[in-house]
């Protein structure tokens, strides 16, 4: 049996649909996280979105390009901290990344410049106060990235924002 490029196509337009996002976890020299309000839904979120996949990008260069364009800041990101695998609700499940942006400088915040398009506003949160601005898995993965930092090591491996014990 042949197999056509048509055939491979239906093959591949058949299979099951995942969608991926990249973040970068951005810290001031007191430890508190960065954290942007989008105007598109309630809550807050990190610096990131999802990777532009069909034209090439990988999870790392996403979080890069996302960080420049919501809060004009072009970043050389540091190590993976997490891989989360989240369940989707009424949506495909969601691979997201989270990479170390790094302790940013006071300079580095003043040049904070948002995407109007996209977010409000942002904040520095303490840890202790995370899970109030991010709950769910957000959150917890962000803790996970957190903890992850402070190991010095490693990568979290996540499912829904808990870890997967290997």
């Amino acid at each position: 049996m042949t197999t056509t490029a048509s055939d491979f196509a239906t093959y591949i337009a058949g299979l099951p649909r995942v969608l991926a996002g990249a973040a970068a976890l951005f810290r001031d020299a007191e430890g508190r996280v960065l954290l942007v309000e989008p105007n598109y839904r309630e809550g807050w979120a990190l610096p990131g979105g999802t990777i532009e996949s069909d034209d090439g990008e990988t999870p790392r260069q996403g979080a890069r390009r996302e960080t420049l364009e919501e809060i004009g800041l072009d970043r050389r990101l540091g190590r993976l901290l997490a891989v989360d695998w989240v369940h989707g609700t009424g949506r495909p499940p969601l691979v997201a990344y989270l990479y170390d942006g790094g302790v940013l400088t006071e300079e580095e915040f003043t040049a904070i410049r948002l995407q109007e398009e996209e977010l409000l506003s942002w904040r520095l949160v303490p840890r202790e106060e995370l899970t109030e601005y991010l709950p769910g898995a957000l959150g917890r993965r962000v803790l996970a990235g957190l903890d992850v930092l402070a190991q010095g090591s490693g990568t979290a491996e996540l499912e829904n924002g808990h870890r997967v014990d290997g």
